[in-house]
């Protein structure tokens, strides 16, 4: 083993307990926490000149990427039962804890991570855990979840509500945002073309992902006068939509006989709806974050 790698072992083992603790909060499981942090290591290793600045960032982003999958895995296999063996958890507040109160605190940690694991998906979890539990910003959580900062947040502020036990509450904005997507719900609803102008942009965008355009349905159309001719023959079709916030950004979703169809995210600006993007892949649909607006309840494809 060169000096080099050396250094970057014993680099790491300063780290293992930290990345341990991320893992174990994330996962709830002793076994699988090691597995993450192992797995992180030899991700490292493999490594050729690697110049960070930031080593413990970059092993936490990597053991939480790591977490995320295996959450992920879980869930599509709808495990139900959870290793929660305590282990080793930093406590910087308190570096005199003896080792029975050190056990004690990993064993509170785990039984509060079990009620996030069951109700929480996994970006959520992942969220909280990084910004609620080891400060981590929402700028750095964001592209290990594959959205925004700002979806980053709503995920992690979603998650804190749940975990307290708390109902969503809607800001003043997304308030607003609910009352235009009424309105275009119910002009659409009605065929009424000149309602629907009314609360469209003039320069109105709509898109759709390819896998509406493999129906022979156009993915782009501009102008809101033009969408809106084609779109009042089809009306009857929001029966079926529900309004919600999709990934923190208010929209429809589209579910006849509760199954998730498609959904639509709404770009208000100053009362109109200035473009929709149309969702319908079925792997992008259940990435998607989604909380019903009016019962506070996840519609998910799963």
């Amino acid at each position: 083993m060169t000096d080099e790698h050396e250094l970057l072992a014993r680099r790491f083992e300063a780290d293992r307990v930290h990345l341990r603790g991320v893992a174990y909060r994330m996962l709830g499981s002793a076994a699988e926490a090691d597995d993450a942090v192992q797995e992180a290591w030899l991700r490292l290793s493999r490594e050729r000149d690697l110049e960070v600045a930031n080593l413990t960032g970059w092993l936490t982003t990597v053991v939480s990427r790591v977490c995320l999958d295996m959450l992920r895995s879980r869930e599509s296999r709808r495990e139900d039962s959870f290793d929660i063996t305590p282990i080793e958890i930093p406590n910087h507040a308190n570096a005199q804890r003896s080792p029975a109160e050190e056990v004690v605190l990993a064993e509170s940690v785990g039984l509060a991570l079990l009620v996030v694991l069951n109700s929480l998906a996994p970006a959520e979890r992942l969220a909280f855990v990084l910004h609620d539990m080891f400060a981590m910003p929402f700028d750095e959580i964001a592209p290990i979840v594959g959205k925004s900062p700002a979806a980053a947040r709503q995920l992690a502020s979603r998650a804190r509500r749940r975990v307290r036990g708390e109902e969503p509450r809607f800001d003043g904005d997304v308030a607003e945002q609910r009352r235009v997507v009424d309105a275009f719900v119910a002009a659409l609803s009605a065929g009424d073309f000149a309602g629907l102008i009314a609360i469209l942009d003039p320069n109105f965008v709509m898109r759709a992902d390819a896998f509406v355009g493999k129906a022979g349905t156009a993915t782009e159309v501009h102008g809101a006068e033009t969408w809106a001719r084609g779109a009042v023959r089809y009306g009857q079709m929001v029966r079926f939509a529900q309004p919600a916030l999709i990934d923190g950004t208010v929209g429809l979703v589209v579910a006849p006989h509760g199954k998730l169809d498609r959904v639509l995210v709404f770009t208000i600006d100053e009362g109109k709806v200035a473009s929709i993007v149309l969702i319908a892949d079925p792997d992008r649909l259940r990435e998607l974050t989604i909380d019903i607006i009016s019962r506070h309840e996840r519609l998910s494809e799963r």
